[in-house]
């Protein structure tokens, strides 16, 4: 497992979607209501939890219309000025995304083309271009990722 949330991570989430996480043994519970009743977001984070045979971190986002779970988390991003955290997951050249709203929207972004996140967004059709400009904050930290990857010794 490389990546398992910290509980000061847990704590900035918190912050920046302005709702208090509850500690349930395993896991990480918070609930986010927006100014309306369809805007409920109950995010679930599991920093290390088996999942078949390996081990990792576990997103889940529970709406009033839709489970969405992001398994074997490898990081996050948190921008308090959109008031928003994007938990994102890196597998054969390919990303996906969960950002979730203050407001208690939620967008899931899946199978995305790492070179989507650098390109020239004007290339895209609009049918994916919101994709890679969602994800494109996930660059950052990919790149981080790698490079330590590249920096530990052979195994």
């Amino acid at each position: 497992m490389s990546f398992a949330f910290t509980e000061e991570q847990i704590q900035q989430i918190s912050h920046i979607l302005g709702a208090e996480a509850r500690h349930y043994g395993n896991h990480y519970r918070i609930e986010i209501k927006g100014e309306s009743p369809e805007r409920q977001v109950a995010l679930e984070i599991y920093p290390a939890i088996a999942m078949g045979e390996a081990e990792g971190s576990l997103v889940s986002v529970f709406t009033p219309n839709a489970n969405l779970q992001m398994q074997h988390c490898s990081g996050m991003v948190v921008s308090e000025l959109m008031g928003e955290v994007t938990f994102f997951a890196e597998a054969g050249g390919k990303v996906s995304g969960l950002i979730i709203e203050k407001e208690g929207a939620c967008s899931l972004y899946s199978n995305v083309d790492r070179g989507m996140l650098s390109g020239d967004f004007t290339k895209l059709g609009p049918e994916v271009m919101l994709s890679g400009i969602a994800l494109s904050l996930t660059e950052l930290m990919l790149d981080e990722d790698e490079e330590e990857a590249g920096d530990a010794p052979d195994a």
